[in-house]
């Protein structure tokens, strides 16, 4: 009985987080807006753009951390290479905090990015595992809440036929903007490596 006041007077955990990631689903089409007079060019460039800006963003963090890590491969004195490795630790925990940030600030115009992306592929023909299917698929705003909690580092739970895979491109593109990769293991494919290893 409490539990169905307070979910009529609060809504579901869903509603209440789709109403605090709206404003970011918003901004996405605010962004996708834009890009939709880009060229094809101008449209692939956007992935040039973003890495400049994280670049910006955290290049003096990265020197700064190569730096100090050649230093401490080439230290002899273990007092003095402790101290580097110390030193080594909080600008990496700097830098990592720091490129968090920027993949925040540039999550709604790179999944912009990627719906436009998805639109323009709209009614042409794509290989999937060696066969030929058409492309009918454009990330939903609901899809973008996954695709945002995904990023968040969190769990989005969807059933067979809600577009995971397509959610998963949203946060793998962005994710792989840093230039450090980005790896997409669903519950099939955690499997068959399972039992590979057996």
């Amino acid at each position: 009985m409490i539990k169905k006041l307070m979910t009529a007077v609060l809504g579901t955990r869903f509603d209440r987080e789709r109403k605090r990631l709206q404003p970011v689903v918003d901004e996405i089409k605010r962004h996708e807006d834009t890009l939709r007079d880009l060229s094809e060019a101008d449209l692939r460039a956007q992935t040039d753009r973003f890495r400049a800006r994280i670049a910006e963003r955290t290049g003096a963090l990265r020197t700064e951390l190569e730096t100090v890590r050649a230093a401490k491969h080439a230290c002899a004195d273990p007092v003095e290479r402790e101290a580097l490795e110390t030193q080594y630790a909080d600008l990496e925990l700097r830098w990592k905090r720091e490129l968090g940030a920027t993949l925040d600030e540039l999550l709604p115009e790179a999944y912009a990015t990627v719906r436009e992306a998805c639109r323009r592929l709209l009614g042409t023909k794509v290989m999937v595992t060696g066969h030929e299917l058409p492309w009918d698929m454009v990330p939903y705003d609901v899809q973008l809440i996954g695709g945002v909690v995904l990023h968040q580092g969190r769990i989005a739970e969807m059933a067979t036929g809600e577009g995971k895979t397509l959610v998963a491109t949203l946060p793998l593109y962005l994710n792989a903007l840093p230039g450090k990769g980005a790896h997409l293991i669903t519950v099939m494919a955690r499997r068959a490596v399972e039992a590979a290893l057996k």
